[in-house]
């Protein structure tokens, strides 16, 4: 079998902690791309071999066999091609290994004919920094040679004033994907793993005609672990603000922050109108988040007296949904689901309309204070508010986000002469 990487449509990926190894793992599964070139930038244990061990396996999602055949008998297997250039052979798949470098400028992607990079190492999160910063940029990508570079994490621009000189949209693929624009956006972020979550959850309530109408609107996610907490519990760095994360992620429920909401604003502009907070409560597991959203809406009541908005009416926007627009990126469920029973599930969310609820009261306003806004009124006005509590889970790593990120990239893949 021909394993050569020349003439191919090849991807480059910029890191192999979880999001990297992952993005592999979905494109042996889809082979949008012909093979791909992952710089992990710098030398792993004591052979290519034991970089492999890394690849094959999971302790979260299993084997790389299992992962891509289940238990059909067939295997997988990787060999090593040319160990000195760190071609490998994975499942007739070309897949080759960098480890010179780790600034984004010197990984000469050009030369290994790659056009796409996903960026996934969260550590070069501001497109305004210049490519030849002594500590690496986003921008260093283009120089190498890459075309697009798709960034794994939402922005994070340190000077505020120069957020409006660079065209660096962050897209979310069945949100606002298609405002991908080829001639002018080359570097993207494709926001967060919560932040896709929500947002699929939001849409479908800001499309409909009595939903639209939002007060307030507030999350929690119950966040799985991450790697930026302490195994155990350790001395926090020079400059830590947050204490919380130096402590054991295997022994506590760790209160968090979450800039879900910030980054939602920027997919989805129209949630600036009305105030939303987000937060995060980290517990010890090892993926599948779950996003409690509250959200208020002005209302009304129908001719019968009842409230418009009830949990069944908001279950109905979800099934037509994930039957429409957002289907198999949406996915709504009348089962009693774990987070088990939703790892490596491939939808961006999956709400449990079991656990809908809504509350519909009437935020009163007096004759007198009515009087100067309405000429000869004389009676006080009882105006509906309902509120509503939805639940909506989402594999954090694979299912949801890498799902999500991965068929962004094949997107923008999909969109170049």
């Amino acid at each position: 079998m021909n394993i050569s990487l020349k003439e191919k449509n090849l991807l480059g990926v910029n890191g192999l902690g979880r999001i990297g190894k992952l993005s592999l793992w979905h494109n042996l599964l889809t082979r949008h791309f012909e093979g791909m070139v992952i710089n992990v930038g710098r030398e792993v244990g004591k052979s290519l071999e034991d970089l492999i061990h890394n690849i094959s396996s999971d302790s979260t999602y299993g084997s790389l066999t299992h992962f891509l055949y289940g238990y059909s008998g067939k295997r997988c297997e990787i060999k090593i091609v040319d160990e000195e250039s760190g071609l490998l052979d994975i499942d007739g798949y070309p897949v080759k290994i960098l480890n010179k470098h780790r600034n984004p400028q010197d990984i000469n992607w050009k030369n290994e004919g790659v056009k796409i990079v996903i960026d996934c190492t969260g550590k070069f999160l501001d497109p305004t920094i210049p490519d030849n910063s002594p500590k690496g940029s986003v921008n260093g990508h283009l120089t190498a040679g890459a075309q697009k570079v798709v960034v794994s994490a939402p922005f994070k621009i340190k000077d505020s004033t120069l957020a409006e000189s660079v065209d660096a949209p962050t897209l979310i693929y069945g949100i606002n994907h298609l405002n991908y624009n080829p001639l002018k956006h080359n570097i993207i972020s494709a926001a967060s793993c919560t932040t896709t979550g929500l947002a699929h959850m939001m849409l479908p309530l800001l499309e409909n005609a009595e939903t639209k109408n939002v007060l307030t609107a507030s999350m929690s996610t119950v966040h799985a672990a991450t790697n930026t907490q302490s195994v155990l519990d350790s001395v926090p760095s020079k400059g830590t603000s947050d204490l919380r994360k130096n402590r054991s992620v295997i022994d506590n429920i760790i209160l968090s922050s979450t800039g879900a909401a910030r980054t939602l604003e920027k997919v989805m502009p129209q949630i600036v109108n009305f105030g939303f907070m987000a937060d995060s409560v980290r517990i010890p597991t090892s993926t599948v988040s779950l996003i409690a959203l509250n959200i208020t809406f002005n209302s009304r009541m129908s001719d019968n007296g009842n409230p418009v908005i009830n949990a069944g009416y908001i279950n109905n926007i979800y099934e037509n949904a994930a039957k429409g627009a957002q289907k198999d990126l949406l996915v709504f469920s009348k089962k009693q689901n774990v987070s088990a029973d939703l790892v490596g599930f491939p939808a961006a969310v999956v709400i449990e309309g079991h656990e809908t609820h809504t509350r519909t009261g009437f935020l009163k306003v007096p004759q007198e204070a009515l009087a100067t806004i309405v000429e000869g009124s004389s009676q006080d006005i009882n105006i509906p508010v309902t509120h509503a509590k939805i639940m909506g889970w989402y594999d954090n790593e694979y299912g949801s986000y890498v799902t999500s990120l991965c068929k962004l990239t094949e997107y923008i893949d999909s969109q170049e002469g």
